[in-house]
Parts: C-alpha cells; structure tokens; sequence
C-alpha cells in the first residue's frame, strides 16, 4: 500500500497538498437549494472536497432510534428526520454534477447498503466512512469492491476497531486513509488528540486525515503542522444556522482561513531550513540589524580603551558587539572620531 492515494485528480498524501473536505451534513436541513448554496460558497471558499450524507431512513434506521440532541422542533422522532433529510437519486446525481462543474470533489457518507448503490451510481469517487459505521465490515468490504478508496474516521474507535477496518478494506484492495477524530460535539483542546497523527502514521500505510469538530481553526491548522494530509471540517453558513452540528462548525470565511493556512503550513512542512545556510543568504540584513564596537567620543591615538570610550551601534560592519570584551583594555594605534568604527588594525 502506498503512503499517496488518488481521488478524482487529486494526489494526497506526502508531498501533495492538503485536502480539505467542507463536511455540510445536515447543515442545508432538508432543503435542496441550501445543499447547492453550499457547492457554490464553499468551492469558493477554495474547498478540494464537499461532503454531505446520505441517509435512507427506512435502510439505516428504525422509529426507536434515540436522539443524540433532541435539537428538531418539527421531527417527533430521529427517524423522521433522517426521512426529511432524503433527497432523490436524480438530486444527488445533481448535486455531484454542481460540484464537478465547480471543480471540487463530490463525497458523500454512506449509511446502508442501500445508499452505497447509490452513491456507486451517482458516480462518487472515494467513500467516506463515518465514526460510527467503523464495525460495519460488511459495508465496508462493499465500498471496497468498487476498487475505490475509502476515507476511514475514528472517532469512537479503539484501536482494535480501526485496525480491523483498516485490515477489511485494505484485504479488499482498496486504498485507505485514517482519520483522527473525537466524536464530540464541539470538542474542546484538551480531547483532540492532534498527538494521535503521528501513531496513525506510523501504524498505517496510507495518509492520516484529522476530522474536526472544534470549531476553531486552530484544530487543522495544528493538524497539519503536525503532518495531516486530509482535513474535514464541518461547515455552516453562520453560528446562527438551524441544526445538530453548528456548534462545531466552521464558518464559509473560516473555511477559506483555514484552507489558506493550511497550504501556507504545508509549504513550510515540506521545505525543511537549514539554520546556517538560512543565515548565510541574509548576510546583508545581518550587517544592517547587528551593531558593531564604535567610539563613544573623540579618541586619540594611543588611548587605552576603556568601556567608557565604547558603544555599539549599527551596521554590523565592523567589530561585533559578541567581541566587545576583546576590545576594551587595548591601545588604540589611530585616532578615531566620535561614532568611527574600531576596526582590527586599530588595536595594538
């Protein structure tokens, strides 16, 4: 298995650039022409990727499925509102068309069987499989056999959960990527686990996403400064937004923030420094910025320089201030005006 992967015409994974994935979800509540806002204000907002989920009440679900948040002021049961979250098949093909027309990546969350056939049929490149369908190997092993890669996310997983996932797909053939996760809603500093990128990426063999629901920008941004090659976010409109999510969501303009650090970040990532030679292609600003030993007044030749006789100043052309020690107590050969550099051959 190879550390990059390839979704539509993208390449993720070392080298490539952040994939960002704007998560709507739930956020357009139903309403078909909130999920098409959303196309267009997150492609602009430079997204690679929106999500939404694909939810087929009667296959995924039964009337006695608890509330997570009773947050609904018009569905009697979670159930109903999975059925007001349906779009039809010719919907979802599209919403995928919108997206390709703005030239970002159509995904969508698969919770059946059902919305698998679906979702193959509109065409999806990649599957995402959200926290709590990591144990469903069946549908796990029927994304696989697509032959696309699956998008794997942790958030209520042990170890041993994920990697049994991780073992299903890849035993299938299909490419993988993990992603950090903590199902909470918003989740706070302490529980985001950004340390668990790096044992991901040591345990996997493909590229390590964190999936956020903080609700800051910081979580990504720490993310892939850590070596995060995917990030998802959810994302709403305004704070204000009607739904289950928006505590955790980001804003379209924090979006754009984020998406703009994030390739800042990963630029830096990729392009390790050498301290000395950083610092022997600032020679000239080095001369500007640092001070050199001059005359504090008038000297005479033959003067004994004492610290009274000194000051530093810029540029730091002459003898460095480091070297202030090694001058006083010598004999001055020459005389030197007032603010005149103490140069080597000055010294006896």
């Amino acid at each position: 298995m190879s550390r990059v992967i390839d979704i539509a015409d993208r390449r993720i994974g070392p080298g490539h650039d952040v994939f960002v994935i704007a998560e709507i979800a739930q956020a357009h509540d139903g309403s078909l022409g909130n999920a098409h806002a959303y196309v267009d204000a997150v492609a602009d907002a430079g997204a690679d990727a929106i999500k939404f989920q694909t939810h087929i009440a009667e296959a995924e679900s039964t009337p006695d499925e608890p509330w997570r948040v009773k947050f609904s002021k018009q569905d009697a049961t979670r159930f109903e509102y999975w059925q007001r979250m349906e779009f039809t098949e010719d919907q979802w093909h599209g919403l995928a068309a919108h997206a390709k027309e703005r030239g970002i990546v159509f995904l969508s969350s698969a919770f059946s069987f059902e919305a698998v056939e679906l979702l193959e049929r509109v065409g999806m490149p990649a599957w995402k499989l959200g926290s709590g369908e990591i144990s469903n190997l069946p549908m796990i092993r029927q994304m696989a056999a697509t032959g696309k890669p699956l998008l794997i996310s942790s958030g209520m997983s042990h170890w041993d959960e994920l990697d049994a996932a991780v073992r299903c797909a890849e035993g299938a053939g299909a490419d993988v990527a993990v992603f950090q996760c903590t199902t909470s809603y918003p989740v706070e500093p302490a529980r985001w686990g950004l340390n668990v990128i790096g044992d991901m990426k040591a345990r996997y063999s493909g590229p390590v996403g964190y999936s956020d629901h903080s609700a800051t920008v910081a979580a990504g941004l720490g993310a892939v400064a850590l070596g995060a090659d995917l990030l998802e976010v959810h994302v709403v409109f305004s704070k204000h937004c009607f739904g289950p999510d928006t505590s955790s969501s980001l804003t379209i303009d924090e979006l754009r923030a984020l998406k703009e650090g994030a390739t800042a970040l990963r630029t830096a990532v990729q392009h390790p420094v050498d301290k000395d030679a950083m610092a022997d292609s600032l020679g000239d600003l080095h001369n500007i910025f640092t001070k050199s030993v001059v005359a504090r007044h008038d000297l005479s030749e033959g003067t004994v320089l004492g610290a009274g006789d000194l000051s530093l100043k810029k540029p730091g052309t002459g003898i460095p201030a480091a070297r202030w020690d090694d001058v006083v107590g010598k004999t001055l050969r020459r005389n030197v005006k007032k603010n005149g550099q103490i140069q080597e051959q000055d010294l006896g």
